[in-house]
């Protein structure tokens, strides 16, 4: 009943309240040394009043200039009434998130590095979103096209770090404070990370607020678990985070804008970045639990249905539909009752990873 009651920007603007409130204490008390409010806080803030103020300049022209959404035509029958909503609303909140942690970490190379990376795999979404613009269809690059893009800008990634010497580029840490020292195995899982998580991203941005809203509350989680390390990643996140909240305002259920690939992809793209950076992948992991099950769904639902092919050529479907939330969708549960869920699941997350970091590394 409570959930009920609550609407999606309600809930995830209080949900990022209580992680800054708690958590940012909570690591406080362990590194007095820590300016939390100035490296969390304050980017965070910022973000959300430009990247929401910038959105009721950015939709009006998007809708002039005819960026709208293509719907699947095999797809959920009430998402139809979707189609002519404006998209591509990636290509304004991305870069507010990218020009405020740029000065606010005063053009640091780390951040240069994790921006360049970001606005990369933008550029590959965008260029996705504008052939499903120019075809009129949701086919817009070829999956072997989009897959080799995200290849190699995940080398030239790695290699600009390594070059740059910007990490040490031969240890995984894992929980416990184990440390694996295999710089194959680094570049392997690195690039694994990055294509991953974009296209991870990217399968979760199908309902109204579910994307943006957990790529806002895992790049927090990310921003307090790399503060103790990194004050230009953690500056980084926040202002992501800040500025994914403030697209929310405008893409909550009904949607006035979509992100489009060219922000889903964006969104991966940093989150891969940071956890390579800051070396977290575990933590990563964890955090990004939401788009690991949905991800997870989409090769559960081709793999069944090849291993179920029959003379014919046809197999069975594990799921209704895929990714998972549509799944959940033709079974009845409504987009915001799938969102909030999300959202209350994703916080859970930060918190989890928040005491194992604290206690276990």
């Amino acid at each position: 009943m409570f959930i009920k009651k609550i609407s999606e920007n309600n809930l995830l603007i209080l949900l990022v309240l209580i992680n800054i409130l708690l958590i940012g204490g909570f690591i406080e008390l362990g590194d007095q040394s820590i300016n939390f409010h100035h490296i969390l806080t304050l980017p965070l803030g910022i973000s959300v009043l430009i990247s929401s103020s910038l959105g009721y300049i950015s939709i009006p022209l998007l809708k002039k200039l005819k960026i709208e959404q293509v719907i699947q035509e095999d797809g959920i029958q009430k998402h139809f009434s979707k189609a002519g909503t404006p998209t591509m609303g990636g290509i304004f909140f991305i870069p507010v998130a990218i020009l405020i942690a740029l000065v606010w970490s005063h053009f640091s190379l780390v951040s240069i590095t994790i921006s360049l990376v970001t606005l990369s795999y933008m550029v590959i979404g965008w260029v996705d979103d504008w052939c499903i613009l120019r075809k009129k269809s949701n086919l817009g690059l070829s999956p072997r096209t989009k897959l080799f893009l995200q290849i190699i800008v995940a080398i030239i990634f790695c290699v600009w770090i390594k070059w740059n010497r910007i990490i040490v580029m031969n240890e995984i840490i894992l929980p416990g404070n184990i440390i694996l020292e295999t710089e194959v195995l680094f570049w392997l899982l690195s690039i694994f990370v990055l294509v991953s998580e974009s296209n991870a991203v990217n399968l979760t941005d199908g309902i109204d607020g579910l994307a943006g809203g957990t790529g806002a509350l895992t790049f927090l989680g990310l921003a307090i678990i790399v503060a103790t390390t990194s004050s230009e990643l953690s500056i980084f996140c926040a202002s992501v985070s800040g500025s994914c909240l403030g697209f929310i305002l405008h893409n909550n259920n009904p949607a006035k804008v979509f992100m489009g690939d060219t922000g889903s992809l964006a969104l991966g793209g940093a989150l891969a970045g940071v956890g390579i950076l800051s070396g977290h992948f575990w933590e990563l992991f964890i955090l990004s639990g939401i788009f690991f099950i949905e991800s997870l769904s989409v090769i559960a639902q081709v793999t069944y249905y090849k291993m179920t092919k029959n003379s014919e050529g046809k197999g069975k479907r594990f799921l209704m539909m895929a990714p998972l939330h549509h799944h959940l969708e033709l079974v009845g549960w409504s987009e915001n009752k799938i969102v909030k869920i999300s959202y209350l699941i994703n916080t859970g997350l930060i918190f989890l990873v928040a005491i194992l970091y604290r206690y276990f590394s």
